[in-house]
């Protein structure tokens, strides 16, 4: 799980700069239009929690709370984007995604648990029985 918290990290920074970017675009132009349309800001509520999420699952990568934790982020994250969906419809793409992030590292923390438990009582004993 070391290796994919870390490639979903990765991921994840790259997409929160391009969510960030589509999300300023989206800001501009409602504002532009007078309309009172929040997809914009959520979306960028959404790329920070992404930022954020990105950062701890590279960071805490070996230990089980940092799953949880950047689960959470992207669980927020998600949420706030679901609600806020309007004219920026990447947004539904966005959200949708970081809902499927929050699910694989908390799931991953969740059942990385028993695996971990379940390999310590199979280990060999290791010492001279003779």
């Amino acid at each position: 799980m070391k290796t994919a918290k870390l490639i979903i990290g990765i991921v994840t920074i790259v997409l929160s700069g391009i969510i960030f970017f589509q999300s300023c675009a989206v800001g501009i132009g409602s504002a532009l239009e007078e309309s009172e349309e929040v997809s914009g800001p959520a979306g960028m509520i959404v790329a920070v929690c992404m930022l954020i999420a990105g950062i701890v699952a590279i960071a805490a990568r070996k230990g089980r709370a940092g799953g949880f934790v950047a689960g959470g982020f992207y669980l927020i994250g998600g949420i706030v984007g679901i609600a806020n969906v309007g004219s920026f419809a990447d947004l539904k793409i966005w959200s949708v995604l970081s809902l499927l992030l929050a699910a694989v590292l908390i799931l991953g923390g969740i059942l990385g648990k028993g695996k971990k438990a379940k390999q310590e009582t199979e280990a060999p004993q290791s010492g001279n029985n003779e």
